[in-house]
């Protein structure tokens, strides 16, 4: 009796202890899912405080993985294609990222999820029906599970995890952890997209108002164009800029090129743009997308200049009436096309650049006028004052003259004389040039070419020469004998500041009686250079003279030191032009 009683008394205490093993159980169980709550807590806080999208991806997939205890984990994000636009893996090394070469692009598995954008759990993967195997070097995985994430409606994209750890299968409590997880992903993927566009906006508005400034502040054009392009390619993230110059009636009168392959795209002079990208912009007068510009059927003049090149896009700028041109973005076949938080601003953009570059223009235009203005006040000036007087103490002289019976003095007076009539004549010919306008489109007058080469020897001769230009030197001198002229100037000052040693320097450009004559004159040490210097430099200009019909004469003057005389004639209607 006493031993069944000990037994008796034993079976409650069992059934005690198990009651206590299985409440541990019960307890563990609690504090694991409190333990994977709060960790599903941290992770929607963590991908809730980034705003730069790359960041947000990166923790949505790192979260997911830890949460779930996956060896490895990926998100794919969904292009307009329907195809991986992006795929971010997590897990793999870098090593054997390179062995397996490129990322997927949604074949296979993971185009069957695009296609059926719902949660997906499989113990072998290999298994299913859309699997289309691994490449080489890629681990071996078994157990998986799919989650979509969704932007309001849209699917942004995919969360894939495999190789769970520690069990053989992902179970349901990990997909419902992963599906919260991918809702607090959509509504960071939306804050992220939000930020991205008000940041980028932010950026093409600063680059129109720095566009109008630049512009504005009297800038060169061509500067500005290069530095609209380069602001747009950093802005859209694209690898190539190109500005194409269009003229009234299409025609491509030039173009600019920033970045890969830029050297092609450079220099474009064509009668047309048809079968052009930029064709295709002027018959939309907007923003065209294209998703690969290689291949594209409306480019046909010289693809290969498109060779390598993917997604682009193509705007206008300015309107039919006045048009600048087009400007094209475009990248490399293996980046992502163009977002539209990249591009929707751009044509705003491009039709601020348009209104600046109209501005530009009528503040030339004013400025033009009000130049000429001055300049024919001036001039006015210049013929009813200074010449009038210097006109009246000639004749008064003149009339004096017969007066003065000292022989020295007389030579003297005549020589006053004749320098009155010089300056008269330098004056006349200072008013004309006033007056004169250059036709728009055509280059610098001799002149004005004569004084820029004049200053361009200036820093090597260590001083500013005198310069003295006679007659109707913008109109009667034909374009051949001017560009002669301005490489006389230039060549024979350049021989003053390397063998004469000079310290004084006079230049003349007259053209009278049919004839151009132009001068140089030093205070050097004459003609005594060495054979081989000064003597080439002479024999160049001696051979531009003889080109055009003319002479070139050398003097020295007769005082020690007192330098030497060039010149340079040629008649104004060569007889053998080259």
């Amino acid at each position: 009796m006493g031993g069944v009683g000990n037994d008796d008394h034993r079976l409650p205490r069992l059934r005690r202890d198990e009651l206590l093993d299985e409440l541990q159980v019960h307890v563990g169980q609690v504090r694991g899912a409190q333990d994977r709550l709060n960790g599903l807590l941290d992770a929607v806080m963590s991908v809730g405080r980034e705003l730069a999208l790359p960041q947000v991806l990166r923790d949505v997939v790192e979260s997911a993985v830890s949460l779930v205890d996956a060896e490895y984990g990926a998100l794919g994000a969904v292009g307009s294609d329907q195809n991986l636009a992006e795929f971010l893996p997590v897990g793999i090394g870098d090593g054997t990222r390179r062995q397996i070469g490129g990322l997927p692009t949604g074949h296979g598995l993971l185009g069957e999820l695009i296609r059926h954008p719902e949660p997906l759990r499989l113990s072998e993967l290999s298994g299913h029906p859309a699997s289309a195997g691994f490449p080489p070097h890629h681990p071996p995985m078994h157990s998986f599970l799919g989650v979509p994430i969704r932007v309001r409606d849209e699917v942004f994209g995919h969360l894939y995890l495999t190789q769970k750890r520690g069990a053989a299968d992902f179970d349901a409590e990990d997909e419902a952890v992963v599906s919260t997880l991918a809702v607090a992903a959509g509504i960071a993927v939306e804050n992220a997209r939000l930020y991205e566009e008000g940041r980028i906006r932010e950026r093409w508005l600063a680059a129109s108002s720095g566009l109008t400034s630049a512009l504005l502040s009297g800038e060169a054009e061509s500067e500005v164009l290069e530095g609209m392009l380069g602001q747009a390619v950093e802005i859209a993230g694209a690898d190539l800029g190109v500005f194409h110059l269009i003229g009234p009636g299409g025609e491509m009168t030039g173009s600019l090129a920033l970045g890969e392959k830029a050297e092609c795209h450079r220099g474009v002079v064509s009668p047309t743009s048809r079968g052009t990208l930029a064709a295709a912009a002027l018959a939309e007068d907007g923003l065209v997308t294209v998703a690969d510009v290689s291949s594209d059927p409306r480019v046909q003049v010289q693809r290969e200049r498109w060779d390598g090149f993917g997604p682009a896009v193509a705007v206008t700028v300015g309107t039919k009436e006045r048009l600048s041109g087009v400007m094209i973005l475009a990248r490399v076949r293996d980046r992502v096309a163009f977002v539209s938080a990249e591009i929707t601003a751009l044509p705003g953009f491009a039709g601020q650049a348009a209104l600046a570059f109209e501005l530009a223009d009528h503040r030339s235009d004013s400025e033009r006028m009000s130049l000429l203005a001055d300049r024919e006040r001036i001039a006015r000036d210049l013929h009813d004052l200074a010449i009038q007087r210097l006109f009246a103490t000639g004749m008064t002289l003149q009339s004096a003259r017969p007066l003065v019976e000292h022989l020295e003095a007389a030579e003297k007076l005549d020589r006053a004389i004749d320098d009155l009539d010089s300056t008269i004549k330098i004056i006349r010919t200072t008013i004309f040039g006033l007056r004169e306008q250059e036709p728009p489109g055509q280059g610098p007058k001799l002149r004005s070419r004569v004084v820029q080469a004049v200053d361009a020897a200036t820093p090597a001769l260590g001083f500013t020469p005198a310069l003295r230009m006679e007659g109707l030197i913008d109109t009667d001198v034909p374009r051949l004998v001017a560009d002669h002229a301005v490489a006389v100037v230039g060549e024979a000052l350049s021989n003053v500041a390397r063998h004469a040693r000079a310290r004084r320097a006079e230049v003349s450009v007259i053209a009278d009686d049919g004839v151009l004559t132009v001068t140089t004159s030093d205070d050097g040490v004459g003609l005594c250079a060495p054979e081989g210097g000064r003597r080439s430099g002479i024999r160049n200009l001696t051979e531009r003279a003889e080109r055009l019909g003319g002479t070139l004469s050398l003097r020295t003057k007769p005082h020690p030191r007192s330098g030497t005389v060039l010149e340079w004639r040629v008649p104004l209607t060569p007889a053998a032009p080259d």
